[in-house]
């Protein structure tokens, strides 16, 4: 169980525990890994007067006060002291205030008298947007999924099962008839998790919920750190819909983002007059892409609040994992930049030296403190040893996105099953590097935005064949190396491009090959989890082997998935044309009875109905390597898993 379990379990106001030196020396070391605990609003007492103790670092301020409701927005009337031991720390105790209490930091920089009115950094809530204060709160919450966090640590091991849902919470369902707003995380909690155990997928990762000014950002432009999103909700409401997932048996990794931060005046840009969060050079501390700012790596402060942040969901919220967004521009000095426009390293490279430690710090300091959670990178290039323990050089995370198997599947898909022969090769290289790394295999939401459209719209054909593809790709996905990410939408094969402020099309479940689509989605999971062929062995070589990957001519592809027993291997045999293939002679390893345990062309999923009877019995034939062989009918656009069985149970 989580060990701050009996911290978040009380109902009672948490109270601040004052900053002591051994504090300091870790804050300015870059090792301190709760900062939230000691900077930012707290309750507090001083003298039998309960009040609110503020700190906040300001190293380069004149003078820093502390305004709200509570003083009419008065500048001048609750000044903070700044600390004596060089930490840049002012702080400060304000009486007769308490929970829910708007407060902002007013500070006057020592460059050039430059004064601004700042949110708090380490502030745990917010007003709601467009708003920009800072709300005191207290987090005190009761937590009802003691069972799941004694079993998580098997739920999220590299042997699991893992299909995980990623969900846009703004968006995934909304209230047309209450102007079209979205859902509370207390609304969602009931029908996401329904959702979710319906259709058999382990996880949901949540696109980042801390808060952001601009809705249109998804979140990925953070300025609360340790602030969930208002718009849905208090902390404990979102605590509740974690809450209700947990003891719905599904976990919950939440999209985190120290890649980049934005420049709105409110947050971190600038903050005490000086580029204190972020990089002074530009060439360092702007981000040409995404017109943010970055993290200053390099700086010990900014190490330890960005650490403190992880830990905080992880410690407070329960979080089950953090998927770290853009690692690539973190590991890059080049990132998105032409030449002249970066600075190498201190020996001439391009590799950012300081955000390599800070990530090793990052995923050693979470699998220390929370080993049963994991962290998942978003990586893009072939930066090696991405999900490799640091102690053999690796970057310690849990596993990586596969950004070159999705890129390769989607380009093989979009071309028509009659070119498709010509571009083989994009179904087959994923797995010359599938063991390298822990992957991820992601369909995520930037697959269906910014003019990309939808995975439906991505298929060729007419709506049949438009279908029989993306009911074919998932087939081919399940059956792949890596574990699973869809994101909301394609479970149904939603038409329209993802809109962030527009509910899913959830209407088009009315017609039979959406509904088909989903029930396919549905029997994918329960499959892929029933079967250890298809998890157990993800990351390792034996979990994988080829039946045949030369038939490029008919484009047919038939492999093998083994588990920690022999006789749970799965066949896996796709066919990527519209051609049903009759007779089609398949290599197996063991004799007797096959079972077709799936069949992506069944009508209950709105296919053709063609397939092989419920299962083919291998004859003593030898094919590919194998000393029996299946003669199979192979439906169109079509995928079957079978598995072989006997009078007396699974084959030897």
């Amino acid at each position: 169980m989580n060990k701050n379990t009996s911290q978040t379990n009380d109902r009672s106001a948490a109270v601040a525990a004052p900053l002591t030196d051994h504090d300091i020396f870790l804050f300015k070391e870059g090792t301190h890994a709760r900062l939230a605990e000691k900077l930012g609003a707290h309750l507090a007492a001083r003298d039998e007067m309960a009040g609110v103790h503020f700190a906040v670092w300001a190293p380069n301020a004149a003078a820093v006060s502390v305004m709200g409701d509570f003083n009419g927005w008065d500048k001048s009337t609750c000044p903070l002291a700044v600390r004596g031991d060089g930490s840049g720390v002012w702080e400060g105790f304000v009486p007769a205030i308490g929970s829910g209490e708007c407060y902002k930091y007013h500070i006057v920089s020592r460059n050039d008298g430059y004064q601004v009115d700042k949110a708090d950094p380490c502030g745990v809530f917010s007003e709601v947007p467009p708003r920009t204060g800072s709300r005191v709160w207290d987090l005190g919450y009761v937590w009802s999924d003691a069972e799941w966090m004694e079993k998580r640590r098997a739920a999220n091991a590299l042997d699991a099962p893992m299909s995980i849902y990623e969900v846009h919470l703004g968006s995934w369902r909304r209230v047309p008839e209450d102007g079209n707003r979205s859902l509370s995380y207390r609304e969602i909690a009931p029908l996401l998790a329904d959702h979710v155990r319906q259709l058999g997928f382990t996880h949901v990762e949540l696109l980042p919920v801390t808060e952001h000014p601009f809705f249109g950002s998804w979140g990925y432009q953070t300025t609360g750190y340790f602030s969930p999103t208002s718009r849905q909700g208090t902390p404990q409401d979102l605590m509740a819909l974690i809450d209700h997932l947990h003891q719905a048996g599904i976990g919950v990794i939440l999209d985190w983002v120290p890649s980049h931060f934005p420049s709105d005046e409110h947050g971190l840009a600038y903050f005490d007059g000086t580029y204190l969060y972020e990089h002074a050079d530009p060439r360092q501390g702007y981000h040409p892409e995404w017109n943010s700012a970055i993290f200053n790596y390099g700086r010990n402060e900014v190490r330890a609040f960005l650490l403190s942040s992880a830990l905080f969901w992880l410690d407070k919220y329960h979080i089950d994992g953090l998927r770290v967004d853009g690692v690539a521009s973190m590991l890059y000095l080049d990132y998105g930049r032409k030449e002249g426009e970066w600075i190498p390293n201190e020996h001439g490279g391009r590799e950012n030296l300081a955000a390599m430690q800070f990530l090793r710090m990052l995923n050693e300091a979470v699998y220390r403190d929370h080993p049963d959670t994991l962290t998942i990178a978003e990586e893009s290039t072939a930066w090696p040893m991405v999900s490799r323990p640091t102690y053999a050089g690796g970057l310690g995370f849990g596993m990586k996105w596969n950004m070159g198997w999705m890129h390769d599947t989607l380009k093989y898909f979009c071309q028509d099953p009659v070119f498709r022969k010509y571009h083989h090769e994009k179904l087959t290289f994923s797995i010359w590097y599938a063991f390298t790394e822990n992957f991820v295999l992601p369909l995520s939401h930037d697959e269906v935005v910014h003019g990309k459209g939808s995975l439906i719209g991505k298929m060729p054909g007419d709506e049949w064949q438009q279908f029989a593809n993306l009911r074919l790709l998932y087939g081919h996905m399940w059956a792949h190396p890596g574990k699973k990410l869809v994101f909301m939408g394609g479970e149904f094969g939603q038409r329209r491009e993802w809109q962030h402020d527009e509910s899913l099309e959830w209407h088009v479940l009315q017609y039979p090959l959406h509904g088909g689509l989903q029930r396919w989605m549905g029997d994918l999971n329960r499959c892929y989890r029933a079967e250890p062929a298809l998890h157990q062995k993800d990351f390792s070589g034996d979990g994988f082997s080829w039946v045949d990957f030369h038939d490029w001519e008919e484009s047919v592809i038939s492999f093998l998935r083994h588990g920690n027993r022999p006789e749970d291997s799965v066949l896996v045999v796709c066919n990527f044309t519209p051609v049903a293939r009759q007779n089609y002679v398949v290599g197996v390893p063991h004799p007797g009875y096959w079972r077709e345990i799936l069949n992506s062309d069944a009508a209950i999923y709105g296919g053709s109905g063609v397939g092989n009877l419920g299962g083919v019995e291998a004859s003593p034939v030898a094919r590919q390597g194998h000393y029996h062989s299946l003669s199979l009918t192979l439906p169109p656009l079509g995928v079957v898993y079978l598995k072989a069985e006997t009078a007396g149970g699974v084959g030897s």
